[in-house]
């Protein structure tokens, strides 16, 4: 909708962190104050899924919303010898992640679940290895373990007993 009056820098929808459901407001941020206002002049009061909008211009930024990007990681390494890690603390990071189990084998990869276009992470993540064996120590080591903060829960291969 707004590309149609300018370069859309960013545009973000805002989401109740306790529901993920949509807080029926969000914000976008044209290129130029003209662009803006031109935004603003085409689209408030326009219907948008049989609800009338209001587009203004904000006085300032909100300081709550984290606007920098996330860090790239590195490509994940998908192996049939994976594991799913749950209930993880929102400071491990996939390093932490991988240090931690690189003590029990050749770790191929290591990724911690985010929330689209966020750093925030999701909670859970997965860490595959280059043997059934090295999946199997790892989840009689640490299945349920807590540790730093972070509590492993509810280990699983997946598909490494079904894919032989």
């Amino acid at each position: 909708m707004f590309a149609a009056h300018g370069t859309v820098e960013r545009a973000e929808v805002m989401y109740d962190k306790y529901t993920n459901r949509s807080r029926r407001f969000g914000f976008v941020t044209m290129s130029t104050a003209e662009e803006a206002n031109a935004a603003v002049e085409a689209l408030n009061g326009t219907e948008v899924g049989d609800r009338k909008i209001k587009v203004n211009v904000t006085e300032s930024f909100l300081p709550n919303i984290d606007r920098s990007a996330p860090e790239p990681e590195a490509l994940f390494v998908d192996s049939q010898y994976k594991v799913y890690v749950g209930n993880l603390a929102k400071t491990v990071t996939t390093e932490v992640l991988k240090n931690f189990f690189s003590e029990k084998g050749n770790i191929l990869s290591a990724t911690v679940s985010h929330i689209p276009g966020t750093s925030k992470s999701k909670g859970y993540g997965f860490v595959t290895f280059s043997s059934e064996e090295e999946v199997e120590a790892a989840v009689a080591t640490f299945n349920n373990a807590v540790s730093f903060s972070c509590k492993f829960y509810a280990f699983l291969p997946f598909l490494s007993n079904l894919i032989k």
